[in-house]
C-alpha cells in the first residue's frame, strides 16, 4: 500500500471538520482526486448536526436513507449519481488497471432484496486516516458496532443509542498489566491505521507499526508493543481468531512485508513471516490450516497458516489487493483489488478464478460473508455496496447505493444486520440494513 505519513494524516482532521456542503461527501485524500460526490447549493447550509437521521418508516415513504434534501437542491439524485459515476477517479497503483480488469467479469443480476434500510444515525462518524484502508468499522452483535472517529475508538449500541468511547489515542496510552514483549511505556498521539473487535479483545494498528491491546470487560490498556523500528511499518489489517486450542490469536498484516501471529493467552509473538511485497490483508481459514495473503502486488498467495509455506499463487487480478475474505464452507474465498474486481477462488482449483465480480465506482476496499455463507458484501471505495447471493452462483446481487467514502462493513454474527460506515463532512452516518 501507499506509504502514508502521519502529516498527511493531520490534514484529514481539519478537513473533517467543514461543514460546506460544496465541499462534501469526499476528501480528495481518500481515493485520490475523487471530490464532490454531494450535490452542491449555495442556499443550502445545513451543518451535519441540523440533518435528522432518517428511519425505516420514512425510507419507505421515499425519504433520502442519508437525508439529502435532493428537492432543495439545484441537482436531482439521479443527475448527482451520473455526474458521481463519470468523474469520480479511482486510485490505481498498475494504470489501467480496471479497463483490463473488465473484460473478465461476469454479468450479475441486480435488483435482489436480501437486506432492508432500517436507520441511518448521523451522530455516529467513521472517520478514515488511510484511503487504502477500510477495516473500521466491526459488529459484534446486531446491537453492538465499534468504530473509529478522529483519535477514538467508539463503542455504539442500536440498542440504547448510547456511544462509548473505549479508547483515546490522541494523548499518551500505556499498558496497565505487564507481560513479557509488552512495551510498558506505551506509545503517544499514535495514528491508528486499522483495527479489529472480536470476543472481547481490541486490536489496534498504528501507521508506525503499533500494536495496543484492550479487553473490553477490563479497565485500560492490556498489551502494546512495535512490529518493527522500519519506516515502512503501517499496520494494514488485524485479524481476531481463536486457534485450534481456543486461545485468543490474532494476526497482523503489515506494509514491512510481515505477517505476525499474537498468543493473546501468553500475550507473545508466536509466529513472523516474511513475503516478498507489503502485506495489506490476511484471511484464515475456518479450519485454521492455510491463509490468504493479498498486497502490493497483483498476485495473492495461499499459505501454510503454521509454516508460512507458500502453497500456490492466486493469479487473474491486474492490480494491489486490499481485501480478503473466507466462505464459512472452507473451500471458497475472495479478494478484493484496486481494479474494480472481486475474484472468487476455489482451492480445489486454484489455476483460475470462478468468478469475476465488478464494482460500479472504484476499488474493492473490504469484503465479508455471512457467518452461514448465505451472502457476501462487496464494498467499493465508495458509494456502493453490493450483496451476492452466494448460493445463486454469485449470478443474483442487491445493490446499496448512497454517497460517501465508505469506512467499512460488517455484518453481526447472527447475519440479521449490516452496518456501513460513511464518512462525509455533511452527511457521514453509519447505515443500518436488516436482514429480510
Amino acid at each position: 500500500m501507499c506509504n502514508y505519513h502521519g502529516d498527511h494524516v493531520e490534514e484529514e482532521e481539519e478537513d473533517y471538520e467543514t461543514d460546506d456542503p460544496a465541499d462534501a461527501m469526499v476528501d480528495e485524500h481518500h481515493e485520490r482526486g475523487a471530490r464532490d460526490s454531494g450535490p452542491e447549493d449555495d442556499d443550502y447550509e445545513l451543518t451535519n448536526d441540523k440533518i435528522p437521521d432518517t428511519s425505516s418508516a420514512e425510507a419507505r415513504k421515499e425519504k433520502d436513507i442519508q437525508g439529502i434534501p435532493w428537492e432543495r437542491l439545484a441537482i436531482t439524485r439521479e443527475n448527482n449519481r451520473q455526474a458521481r459515476l463519470e468523474q469520480y477517479i479511482n486510485y490505481e497503483n498498475v494504470p489501467n488497471s480496471s479497463e483490463e480488469a473488465i473484460k473478465d467479469c461476469k454479468p450479475t443480476e441486480n435488483g435482489g432484496m436480501y437486506y432492508e434500510f432500517r436507520q441511518n444515525t448521523r451522530p455516529v462518524k467513521s472517520t478514515i486516516p488511510h484511503f487504502q484502508l477500510r477495516n473500521l468499522v466491526w459488529a459484534t452483535s446486531r446491537h453492538d458496532v465499534y468504530l473509529m472517529s478522529h483519535y477514538s475508538i467508539f463503542h455504539w449500541s442500536a440498542l440504547s443509542g448510547v456511544d462509548t468511547e473505549l479508547l483515546n489515542v490522541q494523548g499518551h496510552v500505556a499498558p496497565g498489566e505487564k507481560h513479557p514483549g509488552s512495551l510498558l511505556e506505551g506509545f503517544s498521539k499514535t495514528q491508528v491505521s486499522t483495527f479489529a473487535v472480536k470476543d472481547n479483545l481490541l486490536v489496534a494498528g498504528g501507521f508506525q507499526g503499533e500494536l495496543i491491546c484492550k479487553h473490553l470487560d477490563r479497565e485500560g490498556i492490556s498489551f502494546c508493543c512495535q512490529t518493527t523500528d522500519d519506516n515502512n511499518a503501517i499496520t494494514n489489517a488485524i485479524e481476531i481468531f481463536n486457534s485450534s486450542s481456543g486461545a485468543v490469536h490474532f494476526i497482523a498484516s503489515s506494509n514491512d512485508t510481515g505477517v505476525r501471529d499474537y498468543d493473546m493467552e501468553r500475550y507473545q509473538l508466536c509466529k513472523c513471516f516474511q513475503f516478498k511485497w507489503p502485506v495489506n490483508h490476511t484471511s484464515l481459514s475456518p479450519d485454521r490450516k492455510v491463509a490468504i495473503i493479498v498486497g502490493d502486488d497483483p498476485d495473492g498467495l495461499l499459505i501454510d497458516a503454521n509454516s508460512g509455506e507458500s502453497l500456490h499463487s492466486m493469479k487473474g487480478h491486474r492490480d494491489y489487493s486490499f481485501a480478503s475474505a473466507w466462505s464459512p464452507d472452507g473451500l471458497t474465498f475472495a479478494t478484493g483489488n484496486q481494479d474494480k474486481t472481486c475474484r472468487i477462488w476455489d482451492v480445489r482449483n486454484l489455476s483460475k478464478s470462478v468468478h469475476v465480480l465488478r464494482g460500479n465506482l472504484g476499488a474493492i476496499r473490504s469484503i465479508h460473508f455471512t457467518s452461514d455463507g448465505q451472502f457476501m458484501s462487496m464494498a467499493e471505495a465508495a458509494d456502493f455496496v453490493h450483496i451476492f447471493d452466494v448460493k445463486s452462483d454469485y449470478n443474483r446481487r442487491q445493490e446499496l447505493d448512497f454517497f460517501g467514502e465508505i469506512s467499512g462493513t460488517s455484518f453481526s454474527p447472527d447475519t440479521d444486520t449490516l452496518f456501513v460506515g460513511v464518512w462525509d463532512r455533511v452527511y457521514g452516518s453509519l447505515l443500518q440494513f436488516g436482514r429480510l
